[in-house]
């Protein structure tokens, strides 16, 4: 499987994902040369730090509205 030349950055977190996943089921295949496996691992990397930085990003966002409805709800007790 030949790395995608789009960048990560521009990826949702699911099409970063199933990009991971297929990169990893390559890497696991065992049939790839040395660079290609290099290059497989570069991407993957760069993948998951992607995932990580949008589940976060997410979490942050939760927490924000749920701290804000919690306020509401203080202010109507």
């Amino acid at each position: 499987m030949a790395p995608s030349l789009k960048k990560v950055e521009g990826l949702t977190y699911e099409a970063a994902f199933k990009e991971l996943e297929g990169i990893v089921a390559a890497l696991e295949a065992e049939g790839n040369p040395l660079d290609e496996s290099l290059s497989l691992y570069e991407r993957g990397q760069a993948l998951a730090v992607h995932c990580a930085a949008l589940l976060e990003k997410a979490e942050l966002k939760v927490r924000q509205l749920g701290a804000d409805g919690l306020s509401d709800f203080e202010g109507q007790a």
